[in-house]
């Protein structure tokens, strides 16, 4: 009987367990086979169109966080290396008050990248969005996301998953500077993982809209 009981014990206690890997180790697996050979530094890069510059806070006077500034600096790049001609800046503006896009396109053009260049998505409020955004408000088919490494390969999976031929460039250069918040990213990361395979599994639709002509015309002007 004892023994009877200590194996029912050894099952339950077993499921919980064996289901709590299967969504943690899950979500990772997704995204490291999704991303797997497509993350790069800007010299290694592949040449797209288009590069997807994922929003990452803006101070009080609108600029751009080190974490920001470190995409965009990446940005600034992959233009003047010729790997992409247009520059599409996804983030959140949901009050008057709060306006990554532009903060993100006055850094651009201040360091020399044509306003022509630069497209504004003003409702890239997360990752998911902004993949999602890009392909169905914005027409791209073809891009390469833009974020720090620990977090890019999530962008990749998710903006393959909303339809993009995609590849990522990872920076690095802010983890040395704030090792504390890049150990923190990365474990949020983790969870994130979660929530981006309930998003791509759920279909959920993001802020939409009518299409958006500006990386279309933008490629035009630099064709």
């Amino acid at each position: 009987m004892k023994r009877f009981w200590g194996r029912r014990w050894v099952r339950v206690l077993t499921v919980p367990v064996v289901l709590g890997l299967v969504a943690v180790l899950g979500p990772w697996l997704w995204v490291s086979v999704a991303s797997a050979g497509r993350v790069h530094s800007v010299a290694e890069a592949p040449t797209t169109p288009v590069a997807l510059v994922l929003g990452a806070g803006i101070d009080a006077n609108g600029v751009p966080s080190p974490y920001l500034k470190a995409r965009l600096d990446a940005g600034v790049e992959l233009y003047r290396a010729g790997k992409v001609r247009v520059l599409l800046v996804s983030g959140d503006n949901r009050t008057h008050a709060y306006d990554e896009p532009t903060a993100m396109r006055d850094y651009l053009v201040a360091a020399g990248v044509p306003t022509e260049a630069v497209v504004l998505d003003f409702a890239g409020r997360d990752t998911y969005d902004s993949c999602q955004r890009a392909h169905r408000i914005f027409g791209v088919d073809e891009v390469t996301v833009v974020s720090q490494r620990y977090h890019v390969g999530r962008a990749v999976a998710l903006c393959r998953a909303a339809g993009m031929t995609t590849q990522g460039v990872g920076d690095v250069s802010v983890r040395d500077r704030f090792p504390r918040d890049w150990r923190i990213g990365w474990a949020r990361e983790k969870v994130a993982n979660l929530k981006a395979v309930a998003d791509v599994v759920s279909r959920r639709d993001p802020v939409l809209g009518d299409p958006e002509p500006g990386v279309r015309d933008a490629l035009a002007r630099t064709s």
